[in-house]
C-alpha cells in the first residue's frame, strides 16, 4: 500500500472510516481484530470524529486500543472537532471554532480515544464565524504541546481554506471533502484545482456516494453504473474498484475513506487505487452523470 506524505506525517493511501461504528455492535476485541486486519492489508489510517455517535465512536476505538496496546504505534488516528451537537450544553447543533472550544474539544477526543496524541486533527465543518487567526492559534498550540502531529480541515470551500492556511503559515495538510462520480462540488468550486496546485492531498469521504452509486434509480446513477460496469469488465475488476481507480487517477492524489466494516470491501479500495485508468476512461466516468468536458 502506497503511503502519502502529508506535511510532518504519512498516511496510508486508503483510509478506514468508522463513522458508522456504533451501528456495528462490536466488542473491543472484534474492533481490534478489524483494525489489525486493516493494518495487515496496508491500511494503517483510521478516521473518526468527536461528533460521530455522540462521542461513542471514539470511545469504542479507545477500548479497542486498550484491548490491544500494540495497535497504537502501528496506526494513524484522524479525528475532527468543531461541531457542537444539540444537548451538549446547547439547545441546537452549531459550529464552534473558537480557541477555547478547539483546545477543549481536542483534549476530550484524546480522553475518549485513550491516547495522548492524534496524528491528524481536522476542523470538521466551515464555521460562518470562523476567525482564522484564533482557530489557527489553537491548532498550532495543540501541535506545539504534542497533542496533535498535524492538522487540516474538512468540508471547507477554497476561500476559508486559504484564509486558515495563511493564518497557520501554510501548514494545513488536507481538506477532507466529499467526491464521487455523482458529486463534483469541489471540482466546480475550484477546491480540487487549489489543492492540486498547492500539492495538498484531500481525503475523500463517501467515494461511493453512500451506496447510492449502486442503488440509485435516477438517471445519473443509471448512466454512471453502466459506464462502471463496462470498465470493470474491461479492466477485469469490480465496479467499486473502478471508482477508487477513478479517484486515484487525478493528480491531486486523493486518499479515499472506506466506511464499510467488511475487509473484502476495503480490499476493493486497496486494489482500486493501484489500477491505472486510461485517460479517456477517467473522462467517461466524469461525464456519465452529466458533467461537461468543456466549460
Amino acid at each position: 500500500m502506497e503511503r502519502i506524505k502529508m506535511g510532518p506525517i504519512e498516511l496510508s493511501r486508503v483510509i478506514q472510516g468508522y463513522w458508522r461504528l456504533t451501528s456495528w455492535d462490536w466488542s473491543p476485541e472484534k474492533l481490534a481484530d478489524h483494525m489489525n486486519a486493516c493494518v495487515e492489508n496496508g491500511v494503517t489510517t483510521f478516521d473518526t470524529a468527536a461528533v460521530y455517535g455522540g462521542g461513542e465512536c471514539e470511545r469504542q476505538m479507545g477500548k479497542a486500543l486498550a484491548f490491544d496496546p500494540t495497535l497504537r504505534s502501528r496506526i494513524e488516528l484522524v479525528t475532527k472537532v468543531g461541531i457542537v451537537p444539540k444537548g451538549e450544553n446547547a439547545a441546537f447543533s452549531h459550529y464552534n471554532t473558537t480557541y477555547d472550544h478547539v483546545m477543549r474539544a481536542c483534549r476530550d477526543c484524546l480522553e475518549r480515544l485513550g491516547t495522548d496524541y492524534v496524528d491528524l486533527l481536522l476542523i470538521h465543518r466551515e464555521d460562518p464565524c470562523l476567525d482564522p487567526a484564533e482557530c489557527g492559534r489553537a491548532l498550532k498550540d495543540l501541535q506545539a504541546e504534542g497533542l496533535i502531529r498535524a492538522y487540516g480541515v474538512s468540508n471547507f470551500d477554497p476561500w476559508k481554506f486559504q484564509a486558515l492556511n495563511q493564518a497557520t503559515g501554510q501548514s494545513l495538510v488536507t481538506n477532507q471533502i466529499e467526491c464521487s462520480p455523482l458529486c463534483f462540488e469541489h471540482f466546480d468550486s475550484g477546491m480540487m484545482d487549489l489543492l492540486t496546485g498547492t500539492g495538498i492531498h484531500p481525503m475523500i469521504w463517501s467515494p461511493l456516494a453512500g451506496g447510492r452509486l449502486f442503488t440509485g434509480s435516477d438517471e445519473a446513477c443509471v448512466k454512471v453504473r453502466a459506464v462502471l460496469k463496462e470498465l470493470a469488465e474491461q479492466y477485469g475488476t469490480t465496479e467499486s474498484a473502478i471508482v477508487y481507480a477513478w479517484l486515484a487517477y487525478h493528480p491531486v492524489k486523493a486518499l479515499p475513506i472506506c466506511g464499510s466494516n467488511r475487509i473484502d470491501r476495503l480490499l476493493e479500495a486497496v486494489r482500486g487505487v493501484e489500477i491505472r485508468l486510461e485517460h479517456v476512461d477517467w473522462y467517461r466516468i466524469y461525464t456519465a452523470s452529466g458533467q461537461k468536458v468543456l466549460r
